[in-house]
């Protein structure tokens, strides 16, 4: 059984939530996952704290929470990782994590999207601790 307390897998849960934001979020949301399932095929996708979308590999990479003006992908060691391109631009002032909040009409550089998840990984897998900026 999942951590949600049903039978259905974390994968599963993640579709059914894109799916009943029948607006712009579900699509962003749906939009992003991609991408981060392009850049790491292996991520493991995670349903965590009662409904929060995870996609991990040798560690969280980040979140995907919904809010009614954001979808917002939370890194978990954020601020350890390069963002040349300046995706960041919320939780900057955090010791540990950044995230990106995507508006309604907003894009995303999805190459660079790509480079932090796959920078996450690497962090993850290198067995460093985050460190503080």
């Amino acid at each position: 059984m999942s951590e949600s307390g049903t039978d259905k897998s974390p994968s599963q849960l993640i579709d059914e939530r894109i799916e009943a934001l029948d607006d712009w979020r579900g699509k962003t949301l749906a939009g992003l996952r991609a991408l981060i399932r392009e850049a790491d095929p292996d991520v493991v996708e995670e349903w965590k704290w009662r409904g929060v979308p995870v996609w991990s590999h040798d560690g969280i990479i980040t979140t995907g929470e919904t809010y009614k003006a954001v979808v917002k992908l939370t890194f978990a060691k954020g601020a350890a990782l390069d963002d040349p391109t300046g995706l960041f631009n919320s939780s900057l002032d955090g010791n540990v994590r950044r995230a990106i909040d995507v508006r309604e009409g907003e894009t995303i550089d999805p190459e660079a999207l790509k480079a932090l998840v796959r920078a996450a990984v690497a962090l993850n897998g290198s067995g460093a601790k985050a460190r503080k900026r």
